[in-house]
């Protein structure tokens, strides 16, 4: 039985009259890719939030690394790092200087051998000294995921990844993030492009109007997609056509 990082149960949440959650469950195994998967709206971002103890759910539980995120949030944060859609570098500061900063934030020892052991890493060393207002989307990328990587928390949320990068720099966050995984680092990423879950995950939850709809691996999820009446070349359904399937499924369509 592998360890359980992130269990939820029941979560709900509710803005005035919207209710975005409506009783989500899912479990992570520690050192696997959880891809939560939805349309913009979806409430993927809020239960980020709610995991990430930023928010308070209405109702339901949800365990981070073994701790409670309502009971016990202090715990929670020292367990985890969350990488948003709007990087966190600051642009006036270089590379080098960003991860620096963060390391000292977080009282490592030795801040300077922190950043430069994670500019190898990322393959930015480079780029070490340039300020980080000259990065590319993508370099950008991979230095606001080497920021979140210091003091090796051991789960890394990553919402929406790639939004906003070109098809190079969305494969180059994609590869840094298998590796990552592959280093034993738990990572849960909500995405709203398929292919990004299709190309990372270990198992994918499908997230529609607040509810998870479905839940499994890739392989998993295919067989839920209705065989067509006459197939002339056998095709592997996209994930899209698996999210619509499902979609249309449960609107009776």
């Amino acid at each position: 039985m592998h360890n359980i990082a992130i269990q939820v149960n029941d979560l709900h949440k509710s803005y005035k009259n919207l209710d975005v959650l409506q009783g989500v469950n899912f479990t992570v195994e520690q050192g696997s890719i959880f891809a939560l998967l939805g349309s913009n709206g979806a409430g993927k971002t809020t239960l980020i939030k709610i995991l990430t103890t930023l928010l308070k759910q209405d109702s339901g539980a949800a365990i981070v690394n073994g701790f409670d995120v309502a009971s016990k949030p202090a715990h929670v944060r020292q367990s985890l790092s969350l990488t948003g859609q709007f990087a966190a570098v600051d642009e006036i500061l270089t590379g080098r200087e960003n991860l620096i900063m963060v390391a000292r934030l977080r009282h490592l020892k030795q801040p300077h051998q922190v950043a430069n052991e994670l500019l190898t890493r990322f393959g930015l060393t480079d780029a070490a000294n340039r300020k980080a207002s000259t990065y590319s989307g993508g370099m950008r990328r991979r230095l606001d995921l080497a920021m979140s990587l210091v003091g090796t928390p051991p789960i890394l949320f990553l919402d929406e990844p790639s939004t906003g990068l070109d098809p190079e720099a969305r494969i180059e966050v994609w590869s840094v993030v298998k590796g990552l995984a592959d280093d034993g680092m738990t990572v849960l990423l909500t995405t709203q492009y398929l292919e990004e879950a299709e190309q990372l995950a270990d198992r994918i939850a499908i997230l529609h109007e607040g509810k998870i709809i479905a839940s499994g691996t890739l392989t998993e999820l295919k067989k839920l997609f209705p065989p067509a009446e006459v197939e002339y070349v056998e095709k592997q359904p996209t994930l899209e056509e698996i999210f619509l399937a499902i979609i249309g499924k449960k609107e009776g369509k």
